[in-house]
């Protein structure tokens, strides 16, 4: 049997003038999908088309601070992450002393 994992789903609401709202009935009747599918379908085109405009490595710009100034964090983490991450027996494939 596949059952597949139930998604997450939040509520938005979104106010659209008569024109819109006329363009979204529209579009959802012709490809036959809800209106909140042809919303979430929308928005991921836009999302691929605008980040495909931003620089290569931009993403980072996210990671960047992401953990805060925690003083309790290593100040060797960056070089021994995997360490960190999954302890002693990963320690002899990085190389890191």
């Amino acid at each position: 049997m596949n059952r597949r994992k139930p998604r997450v789903r939040e509520p938005v609401q979104v106010y659209l003038d008569r024109a819109d709202r006329s363009l979204l009935e529209d579009v959802a009747a012709v490809m036959g999908l809800s209106r909140a599918e042809i919303l979430r379908r929308g928005l991921r085109k836009l999302a691929r088309d605008v980040q495909a405009e931003r620089q290569p490595g931009a993403s980072f710009d996210q990671l960047i601070g992401a953990l805060g100034d925690d003083p309790s964090l290593p100040g060797d983490l960056a070089a021994r992450h995997d360490e960190y991450l999954y302890g002693d027996e990963s320690s002899g494939k990085s190389g890191v002393d």
